[in-house]
């Protein structure tokens, strides 16, 4: 566990030793979870710190048409929520289900305030990594405003490029992983990725995409 947890956001910094003592010193459990279990459903309680030990979870939520809606996949040392541990209105913001079989840390919440009181580098670490969660947040929410699945599409992989930086990107995801991200159908997806060519906006070759326009590509962003 403390080897993940050296390499985690919220412990970088911190030597394995360090950690081992950190947590002599405080209660914590390990929970197990099999493939497809839910760890956490939306809105319920925020009080305990989780991070991934082993395997990986996604978070989704469902829309108000009933599609579901992937939101990301947290791996081996990536903490659940930690933006919405503290607040007035402390609740995991989306369904957790593991994609395989998962071993989380369990922190309660004033276990963990103890911890930072102890430690600045993980206070300082717990700020960097909610700050940089709510860009992220920030950034998801501009993503879902789109109305266009070419919308979408476009603004996605405007981001893969850094901004036109580069022509050609490597699509991270398969297809239906994407339809998953974007909250759509997979044909609907593949339709939209065959319009963009069509226009001339891009060429795509499996999960290689160059782009063409990039002007054009940005309209459906504008």
């Amino acid at each position: 566990m403390f080897d993940v947890l050296a390499q985690s956001a919220l412990f970088i910094g911190i030597k394995e030793n360090e950690l081992t003592d950190i947590f002599k010193r405080h209660t914590y459990q390990i929970l197990q979870f099999n493939k497809d279990q839910m760890i956490v459903q939306s809105f319920e309680i925020c009080d305990r710190l989780l991070i991934v030990i082993e395997g990986s979870v996604k978070g989704e939520m469902i829309d108000l048409s009933g599609k579901t809606i992937k939101i990301e996949e947290r791996l081996p040392g990536q903490p659940l929520a930690p933006s919405f541990l503290f607040g007035k209105i402390n609740r995991f913001p989306v369904n957790v289900i593991a994609l395989n079989q998962v071993k989380m840390l369990s922190i309660s919440k004033q276990e963990f305030i103890l911890i930072m009181q102890e430690n600045d580098i993980v206070l300082n670490n717990f700020l960097d990594v909610v700050s940089s969660r709510s860009q992220f947040l920030a950034s998801k929410i501009r993503f879902l405003s789109f109305k266009t699945i070419r919308g979408k599409l476009a603004h996605y992989i405007i981001q893969l490029s850094n901004n036109n930086m580069l022509r050609v990107v490597n699509l991270p995801n398969a297809q239906q992983e994407m339809a998953e991200l974007f909250g759509v159908t997979r044909p609907s997806l593949s339709r939209a990725i065959a319009e963009l060519e069509d226009e001339g906006c891009i060429k795509a070759e499996r999960r290689d995409i160059t782009i063409l326009d990039y002007e054009k590509l940005k309209k459906y962003v504008d």
